[in-house]
């Protein structure tokens, strides 16, 4: 019993879901993490391992009994890279212009892959000023309204919030003096093209 109870604690130290850990361990469903959790299931050596392995602590934190003090694991923040720039025609993954290296923590580590990029510019103060670095998930669309990482015509990659309608998108800069809405209509988001590759999460300013 002792044991799924540390599976839990830690899995929900870790902000993972049981579903989330049932695919990580190749498990079918949910309900099998369920059973272990509640002491109905055996967790053979190997697996107990693997469990260690992916919730980030020891398999003597897993193992421990309550007898002695359990030490928290401590979560180590994940690092991501700060992309100089991000064109068209280049996977991010293949990018060699790194300027360094951001900490997210594992539980947004957990939800897809991040990368952080430096703005450049004006266009979106005064809520990211140039300088500043945000996180970005990666993905290839975003809700109407989420500030985006947006590439257009094969030019370097512009953060933009995106608003969305049955005719195209609305790329705006938060400064409209500086970037005033540019809108894109759908055939120009084929033949351009238009790619979202990221929605920012997130925005990190230097002192």
């Amino acid at each position: 019993m002792f044991i799924g109870n540390n599976i839990k604690r830690a899995r929900e130290l870790k902000g993972l879901t049981q579903d989330e850990l049932a695919k990580r361990m190749g498990y079918k469903s949910r309900s099998t993490i369920a059973r272990i959790e509640n002491g109905d299931n055996d967790v053979s050596q190997s697996k107990l391992k693997k469990f260690a392995e992916i919730l980030d602590v020891s398999i003597d934190f897993l193992l421990d009994d309550g007898n002695k003090k359990m030490q928290i694991p401590h979560s180590r923040g994940i690092r991501i890279p700060i992309l100089g720039r991000v064109v068209a025609g280049i996977p991010l993954e293949a990018i060699t212009d790194i300027e360094g290296y951001e900490e997210i923590t594992p539980k947004m580590a957990s939800l897809g892959e991040y990368f952080a990029l430096r703005i450049k510019g004006h266009s979106m103060e005064p809520r990211i000023e140039d300088g500043e670095i945000v996180i970005v998930k990666q993905q290839e669309d975003v809700e109407c309204g989420d500030v985006a990482i947006v590439l257009v015509n094969g030019d370097e990659a512009t953060c933009k919030q995106v608003k969305k309608s049955p005719e195209g998108i609305t790329l705006i800069g938060f400064n409209p003096v500086v970037y005033p809405p540019h809108f894109y209509s759908n055939k120009e988001i084929e033949e351009l093209p238009v790619r979202v590759i990221g929605r920012v999460v997130e925005s990190r300013k230097t002192w």
